[in-house]
């Protein structure tokens, strides 16, 4: 399994999108500081992911949302709406 993973920043209330093979080793990396982007923003949590069959279709949906706003914001819509966010 292959997962798209939604984080939020405590310190500046903003999101990061990833995808990872191993979910729980990338938020271990996310949490330690091993991940330049998202360093300075800890502590960070985890409030959506997705799994996927393979490495690739999981690659394919986080970069649909990261170069597609109408996908991100929709993702958004239905998570703050779930009361999640």
């Amino acid at each position: 399994m292959s997962y798209v993973y939604l984080l939020k920043s405590t310190k500046d209330e903003k999101f990061y999108i990833g995808f990872a093979p191993d979910l729980k080793e990338r938020l271990k990396k996310h949490q330690k500081g091993e991940v330049i982007s998202t360093k300075s923003r800890r502590p960070l949590v985890l409030v959506y992911y997705e799994a996927y069959k393979s490495l690739k279709d999981a690659r394919k949906r986080e970069r649909n949302l990261k170069l597609f706003s109408k996908a991100y914001y929709g993702l958004r819509r239905r998570i703050t709406s779930s009361s999640i966010i």
